[in-house]
């Protein structure tokens, strides 16, 4: 905790005053008395100004400190007789507000003990205490005493209503951080609400003359004359072509259609073992090895088998398609309270950071020849299993993808 360096406030100017007028109020005393004075007021505004009792360890010695000072200045200014024998509350306050009750009593016997051993210093030849002196001693130890407990008490209290209150502020910052969370899901929904029915009448409209160019193309490949090649290669690229367009219409509609999520138990290593098994040969072709490291306490889960084998075999060829050849792509399962972490990691190139926030929006890719709606449709998935994806990366040392997914089911919502 770094020293506070704001202005002085009114407290600490009235507590500076009160030591200056001890310091000067008698004339009689000493020089050495007057300085011993001003150094515990520097030290009294030095302890809400330092980070001197940030640890108990660091209390103990201020304190102690600060209680040899007190007992210097009784000594040089008269012993028991000393008007300055309250000032050992000051360290008594100090260990009632930083320690428990015992350092507190502790640090209350040793002041007041500090007091009393000024008898030792007595002539008992020369000099007598009556019983009225006695007295007066007595309760002046009892009052360090219980000063020190009282003061204690009040400083509990304070530090567990500070609890309390500290409590709180962390339960409102992860409750902010949840509707921050969750308002964001929900303007993501509807952004894809709305683009999945744009797409779908774009995908239908553009579909119907696809069919047409398409049997256009094949009707002019089989009436050219044979001998007619560069007719006969135009048609085969207008057929190609036609069937690109086919494939991305397709993926267009996918994007759109309403999600039906069917729940059954399922083996999850299963899953993904399949989602694997799809993408071998394209990790094995660019040289890219994929391990498995599953927990071994992950139940079965409510799962739609069909649409989970979607979400790992695109989160897997992103991330063999993203390694360079030579590395590898790990998976990684375990659990994590009532969900299980599912953890697919590349050695990559990375996302950028301005990318990271819309990654999952339709339309957003970092592949040069890719549309961005693969991650849109992950998305979409793992929401409608009352799941959440995430993603850690940095650029040019690779990806996390974080799929959570509850272990009970939870039902779906209705709208997409």
């Amino acid at each position: 905790m770094p020293a506070r360096t704001s202005p002085p406030r009114v407290h600490e100017i009235l507590i500076a005053l009160v030591f200056i007028a001890m310091a000067i109020l008698d004339p009689d005393q000493s020089l050495l008395e007057m300085t011993l004075v001003l150094v515990l007021g520097a030290l009294q505004l030095a302890e809400v100004r330092l980070p001197v009792l940030e640890t108990k360890a660091r209390a103990v010695i201020w304190i102690l400190l600060r209680l040899a000072l007190c007992f210097w200045l009784i000594g040089v200014s008269g012993g028991l007789d000393s008007h300055y024998y309250l000032i050992t509350l000051l360290p008594v306050v100090s260990a009632a507000t930083y320690l428990g009750p015992l350092g507190t009593f502790i640090f209350s016997v040793l002041a007041a003990g500090s007091y009393v051993s000024f008898l030792l210093f007595i002539n008992w030849n020369r000099f007598y205490i009556d019983p009225y002196d006695q007295r007066i001693i007595a309760l002046r130890v009892l009052f360090i005493v219980i000063t020190g407990q009282l003061v204690n008490l009040l400083a509990e209290a304070i530090r567990t209503e500070s609890a309390k209150h500290k409590a709180l502020a962390e339960q409102l910052s992860v409750t902010n951080q949840q509707l921050r969370e969750a308002e964001a899901a929900v303007r993501r929904g509807e952004r894809l609400a709305a683009l999945g029915q744009l797409s779908a009448g774009l995908a239908h409209e553009i579909r119907n003359p696809l069919g047409t160019i398409k049997a256009s193309a094949e009707m002019l490949s089989r009436n050219v004359a044979a001998e007619n090649d560069v007719a006969r290669e135009v048609a085969g690229y207008i057929s190609t072509e036609v069937d690109r367009c086919n494939s991305l219409v397709t993926r267009f509609l996918d994007f759109a259609r309403p999600l039906a999520v069917r729940l059954a138990p399922t083996d999850l290593t299963q899953v993904i073992d399949r989602s694997i098994e799809m993408v071998t040969r394209e990790a094995r072709e660019r040289d890219i090895a994929i391990y498995r490291n599953y927990a071994p306490d992950v139940p079965l889960l409510p799962l739609d088998a069909e649409l989970m084998e979607r979400v790992f075999f695109n989160l897997l060829q992103n991330a063999v398609q993203a390694s360079p050849p030579g590395h590898s792509v790990t998976v990684k399962t375990r659990m994590t309270g009532d969900q299980v972490e599912i953890c697919v990691i590349d050695r990559g190139s990375g996302i950028a950071p301005k990318l990271i926030e819309t990654i999952f929006n339709p339309f957003v890719t970092t592949k040069s020849n890719g549309v961005g709606l693969g991650l849109a449709i992950v998305s979409r998935i793992v929401d409608r299993h009352g799941g959440k994806i995430t993603v850690e990366s940095q650029p040019g040392e690779g990806s996390v993808f974080h799929v959570c997914l509850p272990l009970h089911a939870i039902e779906p919502a209705q709208t997409d």
